[in-house]
């Protein structure tokens, strides 16, 4: 992969026949052979399909509980006990972690399925694009600016999904096209502004789709992404940071997620 525009060459070019840039070894494409946990998870696929687990695990929980709380309202109440956005949760009892943990949450197949399909295909380009380091961070301010967002602007409704994340994830390789200004750069930008206007074109047409997350996530990625930039000619103190910084981040979760089970409420708090 050249080192510059990010497009896919041979490990025989010295230097990118699309923008001119000397290449090296380093920057040879990644081996599509090369795994992570013993062959199970490809190393394109590494980080994403660790959220992709995450996600099905608190969506099967999600559907256990449903079935034990039994009444029409049984998946709602089990989403808000996992961690949904709920505006009078957060503002009044001060539970700021549901910002976090609604990104990993879902409602339904085909809400859980729809996700997990865009999320495996863009998150493998985010992930060659960025790295994993960059891509946490990305993901989870995104997914904490976008349901932010959703609870300034529609207080009313319990909000969850990882589309805010995932709509971070396009605004951030829309900012990589912009950053790039290479021919490569802008048809980057112009592919994936085209997923912007699909995906809030979709946000009007779907049911119960909550646009706001989507563009408070836009939003998110696009700053990380164009301040961040990518890895590519980074300084090894530069690169510390964002190590540290997606350390943080991956700590953040987890606490969040700490807190759900802190906080999961007791049968008479869910009549």
């Amino acid at each position: 992969m050249c080192p510059n525009c990010r497009a896919f060459i041979t490990t025989d070019d010295k230097i990118c026949p699309y923008c001119g840039e000397r290449t090296g070894k380093t920057y040879v494409q990644r081996n599509p052979g090369d795994t992570a946990l013993g062959g199970f998870i490809s190393q394109a696929h590494f980080t994403t399909v660790l959220i992709l687990m995450l996600n099905a695990g608190l969506f099967i929980a999600t559907q256990l509980l449903a079935r034990k709380y039994g009444d029409s309202r049984g998946e709602m109440v089990a989403l808000w006990a996992l961690g949904a956005k709920s505006t009078q949760s957060i503002l009044v009892d001060h539970q700021w972690w549901r910002l976090v943990t609604a990104g990993f949450l879902h409602g339904g197949w085909i809400h859980i399925l729809m996700n997990s399909w865009v999320l495996y295909d863009l998150g493998a380009q985010a992930e060659q694009v960025y790295e994993t380091p960059r891509f946490l961070v990305i993901y989870l301010v995104s997914t904490v600016a976008g349901f932010y967002l959703s609870m300034v602007m529609s207080p009313g409704a319990l909000s969850i999904g990882a589309s805010a994340g995932i709509t971070g994830l396009i605004g951030a390789m829309v900012a990589f096209g912009v950053r790039n200004r290479t021919s490569i750069g802008k048809d980057i930008r112009d592919f994936y502004l085209r997923w912007v206007v699909y995906v809030v074109a979709m946000g009007f047409f779907i049911t119960g789709t909550d646009n706001w997350a989507h563009v408070g996530g836009l939003l998110g990625g696009f700053i990380v992404g164009y301040l961040g930039g990518t890895p590519i000619r980074s300084t090894h103190p530069r690169e510390v940071f964002w190590r540290s910084l997606a350390g943080v981040c991956l700590a953040i979760t987890a606490f969040c997620f700490w807190q759900v089970y802190s906080h999961f409420p007791t049968p008479d708090q869910l009549r």
